[in-house]
């Protein structure tokens, strides 16, 4: 790698090691040294280790981790593929409007998840009668809510993209639906429902918002029992040890299914047949589960967030920001609101500025710069309990202790490996040999980035930024460790105030989680209408 590119790296490089590499290390050295949270680790304690790792509880939630996992995405697929043909392959009147509503629950907060199968599950709930409060079914259940639309997009462009002639030169043989389907269309969309179901099958083995509301004291996934382990039991080493587990556990998913390069941020495919009358049933039917999946929790949240003692209405909204009894916040939800939109717009604002580095090394094609692209994606295999609480142990004794930046700097890494993937497409894109004329003309490098590669990076670089603020706004697992108290985020507010017990404190919750759900599902559909937009502009002017 040339100079001027090593510096370039050498942004996006320190600030994954300062956040995220060095607080994993110290909890890692702290805890497999034996001395727990109060002293520095010293040395190696294997038989600490071994006895951590044999211990039933923690292969009870490594087994938990992973029959969860499997159910939720073979829930996903089971709905997601479907309405992946009816949205992406189909061209109908209502579908890109559809596709832009169900690619709402990729960023919504899982705190905001969770809560809605807890006004629909709960024993006060719609759908209480089931008896799935804190079951593995209402787990599964919301692990697919969110995860549909990863199977959406991963396998709906894939689908979009399939040349129509070949299905059309198969049915003209005589062959049937079916053996088109069996013997042309599932074999090229193969790679892509093998893509979709490893990243889901990631989304789900490191959730934990999702788990740690609906499965109580009941179910432990891997995450939680981290979590758990630091905060209940203040046992260090059992959770490095478990953070190890899950390091490896999830870079061998990765290793197997290549599941880091495929979330796309791109924008929903324009392409697609025109629907015929008489598949409007099909239509339905393939969509229909999808869109109910969707629509019923979000409904029943909306509904108890109304829900008060006196009837309905919208006192749990105005009580937002009224100032709290000092037991549930120490500041209005108001204020946790202003707290979120500032962290996430800084943010954002990171995860954009490191990424445009990122990209703008990954167009050239070093091997140091697929380097970079790793390090930078290393977070996502992180458990972002272990995070934050190595920035708190990390950072403690030093003027960043207790700061309020260490919020945007935990959500930073979650938010960029996104933005990288959302620009690195245009950024490959660019033609080599405009780089070169432009320099041959005299202009330096920042000239020749500023006139031929920010040209192609500015429209991707704006869903960049709208991808990564949603996802800082419902950041939960390390932000839940470094907010402070006196300064909580709207995800912390919500957490806290589920936990409390009156209908006052868990409808302002819900409140709360659907002014999270809105903000989030207006940022993530402008920018999706803006892609489509500029994805329409794009192919009608080629066409002319």
């Amino acid at each position: 790698m040339r100079p001027a590119r090593l510096l370039l790296a050498l942004a996006p490089a320190a600030f994954v090691a300062a956040f995220a590499l060095y607080p994993v290390g110290v909890v890692l050295v702290r805890g497999l040294g034996g001395d727990g949270l109060g002293g520095e680790g010293s040395g190696l304690d294997l038989a600490g280790t071994l006895a951590v790792l044999t211990e039933p509880r923690t292969l009870r939630a490594m087994w938990t981790t992973v029959y969860l996992s499997l159910a939720g995405t073979a829930v996903s697929l089971l709905l997601g593929l479907p309405a992946a043909w009816a949205l992406y392959r189909l061209r109908w009147p209502g579908a890109r409007t559809l596709r832009s509503v169900l690619s709402v629950p990729f960023v919504l907060p899982t705190i905001v998840v969770a809560a809605a199968f807890t006004a629909l599950l709960g024993s006060s709930g719609p759908m209480g009668w089931l008896g799935w409060d804190q079951s593995p079914a209402a787990i599964v259940a919301a692990l697919a809510f969110y995860n549909v639309s990863v199977v959406l997009r991963v396998v709906g462009t894939a689908w979009a993209g399939i040349d129509p002639r070949r299905e059309a030169a198969a049915a003209t043989l005589g062959a049937s639906n079916w053996q088109v389907l069996r013997n042309v269309t599932l074999p090229a969309l193969l790679p892509a429902i093998r893509s979709a179901a490893a990243v889901t099958f990631l989304f789900c083995a490191t959730s934990y918002g999702v788990v740690l509301v609906l499965g109580g004291s009941r179910i432990a996934t891997i995450e939680t029992e981290i979590a758990l382990q630091l905060t209940l039991f203040l046992d260090l080493r059992a959770a490095a040890v478990l953070a190890i587990v899950q390091l490896v556990f999830v870079g061998a998913v990765i290793a197997l299914t290549g599941a880091g390069r495929t979330v796309g941020l791109s924008a929903a495919a324009t392409g697609g047949r025109r629907a015929r009358a008489a598949q409007t049933p099909a239509i339905l039917a393939a969509t229909l589960p999808a869109v109910a999946l969707f629509a019923v929790p979000a409904i029943a949240l909306v509904e108890r967030s109304l829900r008060t003692a006196d009837g309905h209405s919208l006192a749990n909204f105005a009580g937002l920001l009224a100032q709290p009894e000092r037991a549930a916040l120490a500041v209005p939800v108001g204020q946790a609101i202003l707290n979120s939109l500032a962290a996430g717009a800084v943010a954002a604002a990171l995860a954009v500025g490191l990424g445009l580095l990122v990209v703008t090394l990954l167009a050239h094609q070093s091997r140091g710069a697929r380097a970079l692209d790793g390090i930078v994606a290393l977070p996502l295999g992180v458990s972002a309990v272990v995070i934050g609480i190595g920035v708190l142990l990390a950072y403690s004794a030093t003027a960043l202790g207790g700061s309020w930046w260490l919020v945007p700097a935990v959500q930073t890494l979650v938010a960029l490996p996104l933005a990288v993937r959302a620009m690195a497409p245009a950024a490959r894109a660019v033609s080599p040999r405009a780089r070169a004329a432009a320099a041959s003309l005299g202009a330096g490098p920042w000239r020749v980035w500023r006139h031929v590669d920010w040209p192609a990076l500015r429209a991707p670089a704006g869903v960049a930024a709208a991808f990564a603020f949603a996802v800082s706004l419902g950041e939960f697992g390390a932000t839940s460790f470094v907010a402070r108290p006196d300064a909580p985020t709207l995800t912390t507010a919500i957490y806290r105030l589920l936990g409390r017990p009156g209908i006052e404190s868990v409808g302002q919750a819900f409140a709360a989680s659907v002014v999270l759900a809105v903000m989030v599902a207006a940022v993530m559909m402008v920018s999706e209408r803006a892609a489509s937009a500029r994805a329409l502009e794009r192919e009608w002017g080629g066409r002319a």
